[in-house]
């Protein structure tokens, strides 16, 4: 397996739990009363943002040539970060 397939794996992989974590977060801030609610709910807005960011990047480096992969890594690396902190972030405060 080429590093490109074996990071693109690892990423979505990533995306994937990201994206149960956000879910269980969602199943939360519904259940929460409405003032409550409405923060969470700003908070989700602004991880589906980070969430569809990241999952554009990992569009771009799947159909990216295997020479251009690596100049795409930054900016890949980039938005996972975003998105974990974010997913993490939110989580505390969901508690």
């Amino acid at each position: 397996m080429s590093k490109k397939n074996e990071y693109l794996k690892k990423l979505q992989s990533q995306l994937d739990g990201w994206k149960v974590d956000i879910e269980k977060l969602k199943a939360k801030a519904d259940a929460a009363e409405s003032e409550v609610k409405a923060k969470y709910g700003k908070q989700l807005e602004e991880l589906k943002v980070k969430q569809d960011a990241a999952r554009k990047k990992l569009e771009e480096l799947k159909h990216s040539s295997e020479d251009a992969w690596e100049d795409l890594k930054t900016g890949i690396d980039k938005a996972w970060h975003d998105l974990s902190d974010a997913v993490k972030s939110a989580a505390g405060k969901f508690k």
